[in-house]
Order: structure tokens, then C-alpha cells, then sequence
């Protein structure tokens, strides 16, 4: 058995300590010792030796489904996703990254926003569940159009060997239990964490001001409700796409991480595919229950059709899909030096994107990206439970492919 200061990351997070080194001063980089950063060099070896984790379908989980589960549904048969697919070249990629930032921004350079947060630091938060191994949480307060706050938590780890940052998206409300197990076991790896909710959700607040009558406030309460400010001159994709762009701004001019990775639960698996679309910053992504291609939206197994919810609908953001689809977006979040996305979809999902659909264009994807160079994408079914989760399976290989391939990095 290896000593305990050299045991891996993932042992680390999976319930054993590992090696973690000193947390720098505000406005630093995290700093290191020399005798973490020793470890921290033995730790890609060992990421590298261990095997990919791989886990069995629960059978009995499978039993109590239908065949539609386990079969490709009819509304996948005949559709060719290599012609649905538009990109083909390293150019086709930054043209329609241009395109998508210019429509949700409405703006003619084509660039992610440049603005900062407000920050508070060292604050409580009882907003959040219960966190360990915390050095402090900052509250990040980004100020978006019509009135509308997001509130974003940094929580910086007290030990780092490498000062690597994730942000971690939850979904539509959902209980906070995947958000903090999946926060918990970055902050053991020593990452630090910024913790983001959709917007009206969670602690970010509801209220922004009337479309027609800036001195006139509302409660809204469902992203179904935003219509109103929907325009020719204005997206509503902004209030959940600009908070991540300022986050990460902040984080790097402050910390100068040598790479961000972003993981994100149903609504917010939604924001991990379409964010890393649109900000190569982000270079490796693990969206899980987030999307599914619109040719998919409507096949069993899932209960009622997965149209999505209001950010993801291509009735209501037909300028944006109309440039590309969910294909294009997996592509696009995947190709660049060192960047990578894993698709994870729950085959006996309890809510959405369930079944096994996706089979018909994994393959399509992967090999597009494989034959643009210079990136990887592939899908993980995670067919080992029931729920509409992120499961321990799930976050295991996860972390696995973090170890892996930020031992890659320069």
C-alpha cells in the first residue's frame, strides 16, 4: 500500500486523505511546498497505471424497465447525424462559436463578455450545505441586465498540490445532495470549487425588472415565465450563460489556474454543453443529464417528450439552435489543446434524456472530433442505478479522467 501522503487523487476523494499542499494569499496563485509538490509529481504516474473505472448494468434496476430502455427508439432510425453535423474543421469551429457568442450577446465582435464580478470574501453561506476541507468562501455577485443577480460561491480548499479550478453547475432546484457530494470530492482533489445555480433558482433571486417599465419590479418564478424579455435585441440565454463567463474571468485573473474544468447536473449538464461550446477556457467538461440532440427530444423512454426547459428549447431560441444543434455544440466544447468532454446520460434515468438514443450518434461525434484533431469527446451510460443523478460511479470516472489527463499538461 502506498504511504499516505502518495496515495492517488482519486483515493483521496473516494474516502482516503491525500496529499494536499499550503493555499496562497488572496489575489495569488495557489502555492505549494516542496514536499506536496513532490507528491504531486509521483501522482500522475499512479493516475496513469490505474484502469479506467467500469461498473455492470444493475440488473436489477433493468428488470423493472421496459425494452424502449434498451433499444434504439424509431425516431433515431433513417436520421444521418454525420449530415446534421456542420463541423468539419478547426475554422468551421471558430466560425460558429463567433456566431453563437454574437447571438446570445447580440454583439458584432463575437466576444465573451470582459466584466468582473463583485466579491465578498470570507462570508457564510447558509445557503449551501455543510462543506469540509474549506480555506474560505468567497460570494461572487454578477449584475445582469433588467435588474437580475447571480450569485456565484468560490470555495477555495485549504491544501493544493496543483491549483486547478472546477465550477460545478446544478440543475433546476434539485435537492443539493449530488451538488455537494460532487463539490465535496473536487475540494478533497484540491480544486477549487465555484458553486453556480440556474437562474431564479436556489439562492439566486427572483426578482428583475419589467421588459416595458425599468422602475416597475417582478417576481418571476419559472424560466417558462421569461418570454417578456425575450427580443430581437436581447437573449435571455445571457442571465444563464453570462454569470460563467464573469466567474471565470475572476478566477483567472486572480488565481491563474493552469485549467478550469466544468461539471454540471441536469439544467446545469444543459449549461456544461453550451458553455464550454463557447469559451475554450473551459478544457475539460463532464455534462451529465444535461441534453440530447432535438432529433431525439421526443422518443421514449422517457415518460413525456424531453422537450427541456426554457434555455434549450428550439421554439423559443430559434436564432441560437438555428445556427447549430447539440452535435455540433458536443463538438465544439471538445476540439482545442488539452480540452476534452465526457457526455454522461443515465440509461434508467427517472426524469430525462433516458434510454439509450444517444447510440446513434456517439460514434458520429466522436470520430468528427477525432478527425478535426486535437481534442476528444466521448459518452458515458451510466446504467448502474435509477435516479437523476450525477452517481458514485459517474463522479468516480470523472475524477479518473481528471488524475489522467491534467498529468497530461505541460
Amino acid at each position: 500500500m502506498l504511504p499516505m501522503r502518495r496515495r492517488s487523487v482519486l483515493g483521496s476523494v473516494l474516502g482516503t486523505a491525500g496529499s494536499l499542499a499550503a493555499l496562497g494569499a488572496p489575489g495569488a496563485a495557489f502555492a505549494a511546498d516542496a514536499a506536496d509538490a513532490a507528491d504531486a509529481a509521483d501522482a500522475p504516474r499512479g493516475g496513469r497505471d490505474r484502469p479506467r473505472p467500469v461498473a455492470p448494468v444493475n440488473q436489477e434496476v433493468a428488470d423493472a424497465h421496459s425494452a424502449a430502455y434498451k433499444s434504439l427508439p424509431q425516431e433515431a432510425v433513417g436520421v444521418d447525424v454525420e449530415a446534421l453535423m456542420t463541423v468539419h474543421t478547426r475554422a468551421d469551429i471558430e466560425r460558429l462559436r463567433t456566431e453563437l457568442i454574437a447571438e446570445v450577446w447580440k454583439s458584432t465582435d463575437g466576444r465573451l463578455p470582459e466584466a468582473l464580478p463583485e466579491v465578498e470574501r470570507r462570508v457564510t453561506a447558509p445557503e449551501l450545505p455543510e462543506f469540509s476541507g474549506v480555506h474560505r468562501i468567497d460570494r461572487l455577485t454578477v449584475r445582469l441586465p433588467y435588474g437580475l443577480t447571480s450569485v456565484v460561491f468560490l470555495l477555495l480548499p485549504r491544501r493544493t498540490a496543483h491549483g486547478r479550478f472546477a465550477l460545478y453547475h446544478n440543475g433546476h432546484g434539485e435537492v443539493p445532495d449530488t451538488m455537494r457530494r460532487t463539490a465535496q470530492a473536487l475540494l478533497d482533489a484540491g480544486y477549487g470549487v465555484l458553486l453556480f445555480a440556474m437562474p431564479l433558482y436556489h439562492w439566486n433571486p427572483k426578482e428583475l425588472r419589467e421588459p416595458t417599465d425599468p422602475d416597475t419590479s417582478v417576481v418571476v418564478e419559472s424560466h417558462n415565465d421569461l418570454g417578456p424579455w425575450e427580443s430581437a435585441d436581447f437573449s435571455t440565454l445571457r442571465f444563464f450563460l453570462e454569470p460563467l463567463a464573469v466567474a471565470v474571468n475572476h478566477v483567472r485573473r486572480v488565481y491563474e489556474p493552469p485549467s478550469l474544468q466544468m461539471i454540471g447536473f441536469s439544467g446545469g449538464g444543459w449549461a456544461t454543453t453550451v458553455y464550454p461550446a463557447l469559451d475554450p477556457r473551459i478544457t475539460r467538461s463532464y455534462p451529465t443529464a444535461g441534453s440530447l440532440p432535438f432529433f431525439l427530444r421526443s422518443a421514449p423512454p422517457s415518460p413525456r417528450p424531453t422537450t427541456g426547459d426554457w434555455e434549450q428549447r428550439r421554439d423559443r431560441h430559434p436564432a441560437f439552435y438555428g445556427i447549430c444543434d447539440f452535435p455540433d455544440l458536443y463538438a465544439l466544447a471538445s476540439v482545442g489543446e488539452h480540452r476534452r468532454q465526457t457526455q454522461i446520460l443515465n440509461r434508467f434515468d427517472s426524469c430525462c434524456f433516458n434510454g439509450v438514443g444517444h447510440r446513434a450518434y456517439e460514434p458520429v461525434v466522436r470520430q468528427r472530433v477525432q478527425l478535426i484533431g486535437s481534442g476528444h469527446w466521448e459518452l458515458l451510460e451510466d446504467a448502474t442505478h435509477g435516479d437523476h443523478t450525477i452517481s458514485p460511479f459517474a463522479l468516480s470516472v470523472i475524477l479518473w479522467d481528471l488524475e489522467v489527463n491534467c498529468a497530461r499538461e505541460p
